[in-house]
C-alpha cells in the first residue's frame, strides 16, 4: 500500500484528488457581490429539467439557489439525503437544483428515467433535477461556464472537482459561494449562508 502511495504522490495524484474531494469552499464578500455585474445574467440562462421541460430560472428570484452537480453511483451520493431534508427544512428560502453529470468515473450512466427513477425510490427527491449535463470541458453547459468562471458571473473563478459540489446564488441572481464534495448540504457551512 505505501508503495502505491509513493507512486501516486510522485504523479501528483493524491493531491489531485484531494483538491477534487477537500478543496476549500470559498464565500464572496458582499462589496464584490454588490459591485458585480455579470453580462450574462443567471436568470436568463436556458436549461431543461430532468422531465425535459424549460426550467426558468427567473421564477427563484428573491430565493437563494444551491446548485449541485449530481450522480447515482459516486461515495457522495448519499448527499441526495441531506439536499432533500435542506429542501424540506428551508424550501421557503432556497431552490436546490440537481444537475446530473456522467464526468467524473462514470458514475451516473443512467438516461433521464432511471436517474429520476433512482433518486425518489431511494432518496424521495422531490426537489428540482435538470436534464443530464457536462459541467466542465468542451460541451460545458452554460449553467456551469457562469458558476465557474468569474469572466462571466463576475465575482469567483472555480472548477468543479467531482460530483457534488455545490455553488449557492444569491436571492438576486449572484454567485454567493462555492463549496467542494466533502461539505455536506446541512452543514452550517450552508445553512449560515441560507438563513442571512
Amino acid at each position: 500500500m505505501r508503495q502505491i502511495v509513493r507512486k501516486l504522490l510522485k504523479l501528483g495524484l493524491v493531491a489531485t484528488l484531494a483538491g477534487c474531494f477537500f478543496g476549500k469552499s470559498k464565500t464572496v464578500d458582499s462589496q464584490t457581490i454588490q459591485k458585480a455585474k455579470p453580462m450574462t445574467p443567471f436568470y436568463s440562462i436556458k436549461i431543461n429539467s430532468l422531465e425535459g421541460k424549460e426550467i426558468n430560472l427567473e421564477d427563484y428570484k428573491g430565493k437563494k439557489i444551491l446548485v449541485v452537480n449530481t450522480a447515482s453511483e459516486c461515495g457522495f451520493t448519499p448527499q441526495y439525503e441531506d439536499l432533500q431534508k435542506l429542501h424540506e427544512t428551508y424550501g421557503e428560502k432556497v431552490v436546490i437544483i440537481g444537475t446530473p453529470c456522467n464526468q467524473f468515473g462514470g458514475q451516473e450512466p443512467g438516461d433521464a428515467s432511471s436517474i429520476k427513477n433512482f433518486c425518489q425510490k431511494n432518496y424521495s427527491v422531490s426537489f428540482l433535477m435538470t436534464e443530464k449535463l457536462d459541467v466542465k470541458g468542451s460541451n460545458q453547459h452554460a449553467l456551469y461556464e457562469w458558476l465557474t468562471k468569474k469572466s462571466v458571473n463576475c465575482v469567483l473563478d472555480s472548477e468543479v472537482g467531482w460530483n457534488f459540489n455545490k455553488f449557492l446564488i444569491n436571492e438576486e441572481g449572484n454567485l454567493l459561494a462555492y463549496f467542494p464534495s466533502t461539505t455536506d448540504p446541512i452543514s452550517s457551512d450552508i445553512t449560515s449562508l441560507i438563513e442571512k
